[in-house]
């Protein structure tokens, strides 16, 4: 494993490393599977020692979460969402289509700031949003809001997992990857509560009547 981790940081000592987080940031917008949170905590954490720059890291990451989210939006503007739209009625693809579509229309550009924290969220929503056709200009102001933000949030979990950990770097990958993990599950958790109480409250409104 040492060994492992050792070439792994002659790795992350070349330029390729930034284009290569880049990649990733930008294709998980269309494929939520590739693990780009995974990725950029991982080497935030490896980096604790001055290389690769924490600081370019965050810009370029920003960056390349900015433009897959809009690659996915001109794919949704140019019709992709309706992959969705006609996906079986209880899939998880069309359950997130039917959520982004209500998101966006009760809180707009808010809601692709938040979708970064939704296990799936991100790209229902940019896809959705080019769908409706959410004016441009104001997607790039929310998104780069959202992208920044998600950035700073996956490089202060690597630096603490790499300050912790200092001397065993695969359990400051692992806690700091856990940790993104139980955030993003306790948002879910209080999304779904909500919804239910919701529902409850709903059903009680329409017993009433």
């Amino acid at each position: 494993m040492e060994t492992a981790l050792d070439l792994l940081r002659q790795t992350l000592t070349s330029p390729w490393v930034y284009l290569l987080l880049f990649g990733l940031t930008a294709v998980d917008a269309i494929f939520p599977v590739v693990p780009a949170e995974a990725a950029l905590i991982t080497v935030t954490v490896l980096a604790t020692g001055g290389e690769p720059n924490l600081a370019l890291l965050l810009v370029v990451a920003a960056l390349g979460a900015a433009a897959g989210d809009h690659l996915s939006y001109a794919v949704g503007r140019g019709g992709g969402s309706r992959k969705l739209d006609h996906s079986p009625v209880d899939s998880r693809r069309r359950a997130g289509s039917e959520w982004a579509r209500r998101a966006v229309d009760r809180r707009g550009g808010m809601i692709l700031v938040a979708a970064r924290y939704v296990p799936g969220g991100r790209t229902a929503v940019t896809l959705t949003m080019g769908a409706v056709r959410y004016p441009l200009r104001s997607f790039l102001v929310f998104d780069l809001i959202g992208s920044a933000t998600w950035a700073c949030y996956c490089v202060l979990l690597g630096v603490f997992g790499g300050l912790a950990f200092e001397r065993h770097p695969l359990h400051g990958i692992l806690a700091g990857i856990g940790l993104s993990l139980a955030i993003t599950l306790g948002l879910e958790l209080i999304r779904w509560l909500r919804h239910r109480a919701h529902r409850h409250a709903a059903r009680g409104t329409d017993r009433e009547c």
